[in-house]
Parts: C-alpha cells; sequence; structure tokens
C-alpha cells in the first residue's frame, strides 16, 4: 500500500522557453517569451531537427536537470538511478534523479538539482529520514508532515569533477560545470550535475527510497511505496561503471534484475551537442561502455521479475 506523502497545484509550476546558442567552445541559454504552464510545456516538448551538431542556434521547450549521483556506501561508491514511468513518452526506463527547472531558478539550475535529491532520494535508517545539506546549504525536508526526520545526522553533498565545456545562462556562467545536451525527441535543453553523497558514519541499516510526483485528477501527488522502492544502485570499480544493478534495503545489498530494461536518454550516445535517442536498452548500453554482462550467481531463490516491459510510445498520454 503507498502513502500520500504531498500533494501540490501543477497550476502553480511554471518554466520558460528558451533560445539556445552553442558554438564548439561552449553553450549558453536565455529565456524566451512568457511564462509557461506544466500542459503547456508538454506541448512544446515535440521532436525537433537540429543539422549541425556543433554550432545551432535553436529554440527550446524548457530546461531540465538531472543528476549522475554517487552514493559512497561502506567503502565502495554507486550510481543512483530511479525507475519513472514517463507519461508524457509512453515508456518505463530507469533514470538520473532529474526534474523541470521553474522560472525562477532558470538562472540556478543547481538549486534545482539539488531539490530533486531531496525530493526523489529517500534514505531511511531505523531511527527515522536523513535530511541533507550541500556545502553550508541546507535541502529542504520536502516531506517533514508525513515522515520523521533525524536531527542530530544528515548527508552531505558534494560537486564532482565538472564537464569540459562551459555553460551560460546569459553571459553568466554555470557553478560547477554541468555536462549539457540538447535532447531532440523532446526539443529540451538537459543539464547533468555530477554529484556525490556522503553518508554519516552512523547510519546504518539503510534503505533507498524513490519518490515522484504524478498527475492524478488534476493533483500532482507524490507517493512512497515500501513494495516497490524503486531506487537502484550501478556500482563502480575505480570509477566505471560495471554490469551490476542492485537495490539497497536495511542495509543488504540484492542483486536486482535486469531483463528488459531500458534507460533514459542520458545514458544514450551523445553526438557534440545532441542526444537523438529516447531511451537506450541496457545491454546496448553495456555494450556501449564496453562491459560484460554480470554472469548470474546461483541463489535458491526465484528470479526477480523484470523492472519493465519493452516500453511503447503513445502520444495520447502526453500531460
Amino acid at each position: 500500500m503507498s502513502r500520500t506523502l504531498s500533494r501540490h497545484d501543477p497550476s502553480a509550476f511554471k518554466t520558460l522557453p528558451l533560445f539556445v546558442e552553442a558554438t564548439t567552445d561552449g553553450l549558453s541559454y536565455q529565456s524566451l517569451g512568457r511564462p509557461l504552464n506544466f500542459s503547456e510545456m508538454l506541448e512544446r516538448r515535440r521532436a525537433i531537427e537540429v543539422s549541425d551538431n556543433q554550432r545551432f542556434a535553436v529554440e527550446l521547450a524548457n530546461l531540465g536537470v538531472s543528476v549522475r549521483l554517487t552514493l559512497n556506501w561502506q567503502g565502495r561508491d554507486y550510481w543512483v538511478l530511479v525507475r519513472q514511468r514517463r507519461q508524457d513518452r509512453g515508456d518505463v526506463v530507469l533514470k538520473l534523479i532529474s526534474g523541470y527547472v521553474p522560472a525562477h531558478e532558470l538562472n540556478l539550475p543547481l538549486l534545482t538539482a539539488i531539490q530533486e535529491v531531496a525530493e526523489e532520494c529517500l534514505l531511511e535508517t531505523p531511527e527515522g529520514w536523513l535530511s541533507g545539506r550541500f556545502g553550508e546549504t541546507w535541502l529542504p525536508s520536502p516531506y517533514h508532515g508525513a515522515l520523521r526526520y533525524r536531527e542530530t545526522l544528515h548527508f552531505h553533498l558534494s560537486p564532482l569533477s565538472g564537464a569540459a565545456r562551459p555553460v551560460q545562462c546569459g553571459n553568466l556562467p554555470l557553478l560547477e560545470r554541468p555536462r549539457a545536451y540538447v535532447h531532440l525527441p523532446t526539443a529540451s535543453l538537459q543539464l547533468v550535475y555530477d554529484l556525490r553523497l556522503e553518508l554519516p558514519k552512523e547510519a546504518r541499516q539503510l534503505s533507498l527510497f524513490h519518490v515522484d510526483e504524478r498527475l492524478e485528477d488534476g493533483k500532482l501527488l507524490a507517493r512512497l511505496d515500501r513494495c516497490r522502492p524503486d531506487l537502484y544502485l550501478i556500482p563502480l570499480q575505480q570509477g566505471r561503471p560495471s554490469a551490476e544493478l542492485l537495490t539497497l534495503n536495511k542495509g543488504v545489498l540484492k542483486a536486482a534484475s535486469t531483463r528488459g530494461l531500458w534507460l533514459a536518454e542520458s545514458f544514450a550516445a551523445q553526438d557534440g551537442w545532441l542526444v537523438r535517442d529516447e531511451r537506450i536498452r541496457w545491454k546496448d548500453w553495456l555494450k556501449q561502455q564496453k562491459l560484460s554482462a554480470a554472469p548470474p550467481k546461483p541463489t535458491a531463490k526465484p528470479r526477480a521479475p523484470a523492472l519493465s516491459a519493452p516500453p511503447k510510445l503513445n502520444a495520447a498520454q502526453l500531460g
């Protein structure tokens, strides 16, 4: 049984379309036109074409932000992925923690990124839930009314190395140098921040949960489902991903099935500033990364169910 943690009116969300200019040296964006509500933004997220992958000027529907979050757990690093049913694209994927950048944070998308970590990645210990900090900034505790957060312990977010090519909002260089790409199928500019999450030493028997908002009956509802934690880990070896997918519950790592699994477009090949794919199969991503699939381990337990069936796009599911 899922538990509703919060509900919001989607009409309160406003974002801005963008004008983006790219060269071989960098990319800049600025707002364009009037603010858009959620439905108006989705209407604009339709496929476009760009002929030159390095030099172009184009109008886009919105700015999106993602976090490639590296979690350190018991001396080993893991990438954090979340499962999402994407209503605007009619599929189910594992993706990075991500969200849409609202109009008032267009020039500071890093703030949106760390807020998305607080909202989507929930860390539970037997004594309560963990809040976090980024440098000297406290992350929000978005479900404080529904969950009991620990007062004396918190996790810490810090930036990892940034991308080689700079990104600017107007004339203002973005902090932490996110990776940028224009996603052609959705006419959006996407920024990917590389962040690290350090846990307090006292955090034991950790469980990880993903909470995402879904539009139901005209409201955006955030629900926690303990039967489907929907948060997954890819172990890293010397900074490189491995061909494993794990879950973490009460301090115990378990292998998750990758049968029929798809990853979001941030894992697909990037051509210059452009990403052309909607998503990529797990097995194709392993080939792209030159990784060998992990051999199945003998176990007496039944095989874990697939995370999703092959996705079917359905334009009627927009909004």
